[in-house]
């Protein structure tokens, strides 16, 4: 099957998840133009889009009455950590920074990507952490920092 445009985004609408089909994509992945995968029911998918067009997290390829494809990215090793303290959030942040580690902050964790070299950091810190697994919605952005 070649599809050639974004018909909606499951996050925007309505959508009935028992006939959900996801291709599940790489972060570079969803700034392709063309890509060919399967789906996770195993349908195969060649996707075209125009130069200005990029994929997002729950954008809709493809729907009839029987099945609707839509894109996720993929589970990735992540670890969320669990400041309690300001003291705990102050020492774990410097550490991440100092590292330029990227990572999503929220009200209640802080997310980075799998690094088992940060687990020193995060017991050193005595901070409460896990490690897991996440789709992320957002892409981890790197910001390039050199120390004169």
């Amino acid at each position: 099957m070649i599809v050639q445009s974004i018909i909606g985004n499951i996050n925007k609408q309505e959508v009935d998840f028992d006939k959900l089909e996801w291709i599940e994509l790489d972060w570079e992945e969803l700034n392709k133009r063309i890509i060919r995968k399967h789906t996770d029911k195993g349908r195969e998918i060649a996707i075209t889009l125009d130069h200005n067009t990029h994929l997002h997290v729950g954008d809709i390829v493809f729907q009839d009455d029987n099945s609707i494809i839509a894109i996720r990215t993929k589970l990735e090793p992540a670890y969320v950590i669990k400041p309690t303290t300001f003291t705990e959030i102050g020492k774990v942040s410097w550490e991440l920074g100092n590292r330029h580690t990227p990572c999503i902050v929220t009200d209640s964790e802080i997310v980075v990507r799998y690094d088992e070299t940060l687990e020193t950091i995060f017991k050193k810190v005595n901070v409460a952490y896990e490690k897991t697994e996440r789709r992320f919605e957002t892409p981890f952005k790197y910001k390039g920092h050199h120390h004169h």
